[in-house]
């Protein structure tokens, strides 16, 4: 196949006729016409016309194929591309078990609100029906209906003609609706071409324009709430990213003091004087009592109260004195008891609530107001075992790993959190103490780095929560920033699930830093069997050596057994090198971490143990 001569304006549109573009390049075009760089996937034959295009696009210098060890693990990379750039998450499958595998990492993207494009292949479709070899369309193993249940469009391309509408339909419906859509496409289509008059849909202009629009009444009425209030509360959730410093001024025009959920956290400056803690799963005391004590209003930004982030439905936060901010239609689901529903684009509602406190005051607040509070702590915010974050015992208390973590990486490291203990941890004790100087102090970020909606210096998959999903989603927030340094935190049982994908950071030459938290055990199953005086059974795993794993892989690995141990890491050679690492941490497995309140929504513990 010659290459195409299609050129795309930067609007999307064609500058001329397309002569000899197949579908498969046409795809292509589409993606690239709206800023997409890579697709996450493994080639197969059903989709090998897709990778034949991709090829033709990395020639040019337009979009390329970034490979998984597992289909999981693209989707998982196409997740945490989102997350750090703002631009659609792509991944990609062949037919049958190729798209199978794919529907866990795109299930914990739909349930965590995660725009991205699924595209699976399938075999031609004379041969459907026929058993054909891993066929999945409705005559074989039906992964259209499968992917049915955790997308928000979700289409198998059966004619030729279909292909620009859907493909744009899922596109806009992605973003519209926030989270994965799935077009399947049988190979036979994939190698037709277009006609030579075929034109693009200006789907870039379409996704630029701001989403402005919202309920305007809604907001007069959250406005006059917040002047009858005398210090409001903030609940920030993490679908309020893109509007962090319109919230912060607010809080300075308010005088509230907010709390953030365990995925929001990375949002913050933790210093803030107004600041409250982490409210929910991992989280701390003071930030439930805040809430609890609340004899106002609190406000929630893009929050949608899942069982973590909402301290498993604690009804000191929902009920009738809570308002919900939110463009995400469906997040109101989960606060019906709510007084106010307010719904639109959250900065551009901020931003108006803004204006009209700026122009009734008397005076804006000064630029210098102290909003952060002196010391490595902030003294609001109430931790749970402060002195095991200064252990200098062995085997390594996690509190103290997560002090360690904390200070001797960079400013602007972007920091994931795996599904189990480490989603606890990290919540509770990772800190960001050494960005104050770097960092505005209403938010984290610096005034050369430029923000995407999504940014946040520590990110969780709370919801669908797969073990495994933070060693793909780094390796995904690298490919999208690779001059800073992305650590994943994870823990064993975690990494021998999805650590095969450590390759392709070594592949793509990515700056991840994985630390495994090693206690040769499931964790939080061995606590939650013993908290809940259960039988110890399943938790154990094999005791195992990663650094010799990375030294099989050429890559540098270090063991740590106590604190001083990190005195033997060269960081400033390590974070200068191209490619991952592997930190093996032999952390002291009989600390607790904080996860009653999940035991007690499982039933497992009374409701009135502490």
């Amino acid at each position: 196949m010659p290459e195409s001569n299609a050129k795309v304006t930067s609007k999307g549109n064609t500058a001329n006729h397309v002569n000899r573009l197949d579908v498969a390049e046409l795809i292509i075009h589409y993606l690239e016409s709206i800023g997409v760089q890579y697709i996450f996937g493994i080639p197969g034959g059903a989709i090998e016309p897709i990778y034949n295009a991709l090829a033709k696009s990395s020639r040019r210098g337009g979009l390329r194929p970034v490979n998984s060890c597992h289909e999981t693990g693209a989707a998982y990379m196409a997740d945490g591309y989102y997350r750090e750039t703002g631009k659609l998450g792509v991944c990609m499958a062949t037919s049958g078990p190729g798209a199978t595998n794919l529907i866990t990492g795109v299930a914990c993207a739909y349930d965590n609100n995660i725009p991205m494009l699924v595209l699976t292949g399938q075999p031609a479709i004379p041969s459907f029906g026929r058993n054909a070899l891993q066929e999945s369309s409705d005559t074989g193993v039906n992964v259209i209906a499968m992917l049915g249940h955790c997308t928000h469009y979700n289409s198998l391309v059966s004619h030729l003609d279909q292909l620009p509408h859907k493909l744009a339909s899922a596109i806009l419906s992605a973003f519209e609706a926030r989270g994965p859509v799935h077009l399947s496409i049988p190979v036979d289509i994939l190698r037709q071409q277009t006609s030579s008059s075929t034109a693009m849909f200006d789907l870039a202009g379409k996704l630029n324009r701001q989403h402005s629009m919202f309920d305007k009444e809604a907001t007069n009425a959250l406005m006059l709430l917040l002047n009858q209030s005398r210090q409001p509360i903030f609940f920030i959730g993490c679908g309020a990213a893109e509007a962090i410093e319109e919230i912060m001024l607010l809080v300075k025009l308010t005088d509230a003091l907010f709390v953030t959920t365990p995925d929001a956290k990375g949002l913050i400056n933790p210093l803030h004087s107004s600041y409250r803690g982490v409210f929910g799963f991992g989280g701390h005391k003071s930030a439930t009592e805040c809430i609890a004590i609340n004899s106002g209003i609190t406000i929630a930004f893009g929050a949608n109260f899942n069982e973590f982030s909402s301290n498993s439905w604690s009804e000191h936060l929902l009920n009738n004195s809570l308002i919900h901010v939110d463009e995400i239609p469906n997040n109101f689901l989960s606060s019906p008891m709510a007084r106010l529903h307010v719904r639109g684009h959250i900065a551009t509602i901020c931003h108006y609530l803004t204006e009209i406190l700026i122009s009734t005051s008397d005076a804006l607040p000064k630029e210098n107001d102290n909003a952060l509070v002196e010391g490595s702590f902030n003294p609001y915010v109430r931790f749970k075992e402060l002195e095991k974050y200064y252990s200098d015992a062995s085997p390594i208390k996690p509190q103290r790993l997560m002090k360690e973590l904390s200070e001797r990486f960079p400013p602007n490291t972007r920091f994931l959190a795996d599904a189990g203990n480490s989603m606890l941890w990290a919540p509770h004790y990772l800190q960001s103490q050494n960005r104050r100087r770097h960092y505005h102090q209403d938010s984290i970020h610096n005034d050369t780095e430029r923000r995407s909606r999504s940014a946040n210096w520590l990110r969780l998959a709370l919801k669908f929560s797969p073990m495994g999903w933070a060693i793909g989603a780094a390796i995904g927030v690298s490919r999208g920033s690779p001059r800073y340094t992305t650590v994943c935190i994870t823990g064993d049982g975690a990494y021998l699930m999805c650590g095969q994908e450590v390759t392709i950071a070594i592949q793509e030459k990515l700056p991840v830093i994985f630390v495994i938290l090693n206690d040769s055990a499931y964790g939080m199953v061995m606590h939650g069997q013993r908290l809940a005086k259960a039988e110890p059974i399943g938790f154990e795993l094999q005791k195992i050596d990663f650094t010799k794993q990375a030294e099989s892989m050429g890559i540098p690995g270090f063991i740590i057994e106590s604190p001083e141990d990190f005195n033997n890491i060269d960081f400033e050679t390590l974070l200068a090198r191209e490619g991952p690492a592997i930190i093996d941490v032999r952390i002291d497995k009989e600390e607790v971490p904080p996860m009653l309140t999940r035991l007690k929504t499982l039933g497992s513990i009374p409701e009135d143990d502490s």
